[in-house]
């Protein structure tokens, strides 16, 4: 796609103030935000204060669905699990005698010892950069050099392997997370390799148990699965007597352990609830699941590709709830933005996400998060180049604000013991586009343009990303 003929096509449009070209597989996509200050920010003083009390009522939700469990102590064991992932790497990287001599070695000496798919690359490296900057590696910030690695002897990693069960019990993992933990652990060179994948340990013979317990059953996932229903169903009550059932989107919904928690706060409001997923073996988990349930439907869906081609209408949900997936989105402005004009005005847009980085994920679930070997890129935001998946809370509230969403508090509140580990509940309402563009004006201005050249998905904002991988501002 040309770049100045787009430029060129867009300058004559006096709405259009700024603009990012996101690439992707299927054809670009076009974000436009109308010139500095004409978005449009709103105020409703009611619907704010109402908001305010959906998240206090949200947060006694999560608490109440972890009673009896010592808050506290949850960091302690939280970093119980990730020194036995620091052994885990140590040991892993050991075993490629690499580090074993004095002379230094780069990056691509050790994913070339461990026989590293290209897609795995980033986690090699991120395994190099937190073992350094946790003084268990010499790095040479000069020549990018590692050397110096301290390792564990096997008593005393079988000691560490003991502490993990111990902690794995008190964050309220079941049993199957234990064997996950180890059994990736012990599969890693292969699993780097790509010649085994983490969907078999952690869907062994097609169960969904394991899964369960991480996305359902550990406390940090009950408190904010919890919170997150709670404001599912608030939003029913405020739309009772709308004269039709509560519409809601679940994007990703993978094994649905959030859906669970939404459905039985839900309670018998009527609902058309679409379960979706990019798999059609968790459809079918689900059709088994909640198959008796009235107004749940299946189907499939991508955050990734065009919600319109993909059968949805816009303005034809009240919620739209995204649990641990919307991460994955290669671009999660344009996500958000596509996301945006699926709800109507008043939605409410729901997420839960994991904002702090766990070393015990970099020698597991992490595996799941690389890209395809057929993907010509990754990420294309913000995190393009970083070699990292996840983003913070704060810069989930910034593309929430930049993608026309007016952002809810961050749940669990600040001081709250759950913080410290990093799962949040992340809401927000479309906020009322004053200034913003009309896509389909752009669309149409953009018509005469060759098709190589010509976006394939055009989504209004109301500020384009300071950090842009291609596109300009004028």
């Amino acid at each position: 796609m040309t770049v100045a003929s787009l430029a060129e096509a867009l300058s004559a449009l006096p709405e259009v103030g700024a603009w990012q070209l996101v690439p992707g597989s299927a054809g670009g996509t076009l974000l436009v935000a109308g010139p500095a200050g004409t978005a449009g920010v709103g105020s409703d003083d009611v619907a704010h204060a109402e908001d305010e009390k959906a998240v206090e009522a949200a947060a006694a939700s999560g608490d109440t669905a972890v009673t009896g469990t010592n808050l506290p102590e949850l960091p302690r064991l939280m970093g119980l699990l990730d020194e036995t992932a620091l052994l885990t790497m140590a040991r892993v990287l050991d075993r490629t005698r690499l580090f074993r001599t004095p002379e230094p070695c780069a990056a691509s000496d050790v994913m070339t010892a461990l026989g590293t798919a290209p897609r795995h690359a980033w986690i090699v490296r991120r395994w190099l950069r937190t073992l350094a900057e946790e003084g268990r590696l010499g790095h040479d910030p000069a020549t990018g050099r590692y050397r110096d690695l301290t390792a564990p002897d096997r008593v005393a990693y079988a000691r560490a392997r003991r502490a993990l069960d111990r902690a794995r019990h008190g964050m309220g993992y079941p049993e199957s997370m234990t064997r996950f933990f180890l059994t990736a652990a012990d599969r890693l060179p292969l699993l780097l390799q790509d010649r085994t994948s983490l969907q078999e340990v952690l869907f062994p013979q097609g169960r969904t148990d394991t899964a369960e317990g991480n996305y359902r059953d550990s406390a940090p996932s009950r408190w904010a699965n919890h919170a997150a229903a709670e404001l599912i169903a608030h939003q029913a009550r405020r739309r009772e007597g709308g004269g039709r059932p509560l519409r809601v989107l679940e994007a990703g919904a993978g094994v649905g352990g959030t859906t669970e928690a939404v459905l039985t706060a839900l309670g018998s409001a009527p609902v058309d609830y679409l379960f979706t997923d990019v798999s059609r073996f968790f459809l079918q988990a689900a059709r088994t699941r909640f198959g008796a349930r009235p107004g749940l439907r299946q189907a499939l869906f991508d955050v990734n590709a065009d919600p319109v081609a993909q059968g949805l209408a816009p303005a034809s949900h009240d919620v739209i709830l995204a649990a641990n997936v919307l991460h994955n989105a290669r671009h999660v402005g344009r996500a958000l933005a596509a996301l945006r004009e699926l709800l109507v005005p008043d939605g409410l847009l729901v997420l839960v996400e994991s904002c702090r980085e766990h070393y015990q994920a970099l020698t597991s679930m992490y595996l799941l998060m690389s890209p395809q070997p057929d993907e010509e890129r990754w990420f294309t935001d913000l995190r393009a180049g970083q070699d990292r998946v996840f983003l913070t809370e704060t810069e989930w509230a910034e593309q929430f604000d930049a993608s026309g969403f007016r952002p809810l508090p961050v749940l669990p509140p600040a001081g709250h013991p759950l913080t410290a580990l990093g799962q949040f509940v992340i809401a927000g309402r479309p906020r009322p586009g004053h200034g913003r563009p009309d896509p389909d004006r752009v669309a149409r201005a953009l018509a005469p343009l060759p098709g190589a050249t010509r976006p394939v998905r055009v989504h209004a904002v109301d500020r384009v990303p300071s950090t842009t991988t291609s596109g300009a501002t004028r």
